[in-house]
């Protein structure tokens, strides 16, 4: 299911985290889709603007800038 990571590993060369735990890490899937592993923030989905939205079956994450700023050099530029 896990294809590949996207970005470093963030505990790499011993590098420590805000969660510690794991996150945050971004990861392609096997169907083409991502999984964002990162900090529950879903209570603020009423801040939302009103075009955007959050479902019940959804969650919403924090993810470092710096996460996603070294994750963009894997990131397909096509669909």
């Amino acid at each position: 299911m896990f294809l590949k990571r996207l970005g470093p590993d963030p505990h790499a060369n011993g590098a420590k985290t805000a969660a510690v735990h794991g996150c945050p890490d971004i990861w392609e899937l096997e169907d083409g889709d991502f999984a964002i592993i990162g900090i529950d923030i879903t209570t603020l989905a009423g801040s939302l603007p009103p075009s955007a939205g959050c479902g019940p079956d959804e969650r919403m994450v924090r993810v470092p800038r710096k996460t996603l700023v070294f994750a963009k050099r894997d990131i397909p530029d096509q669909p």
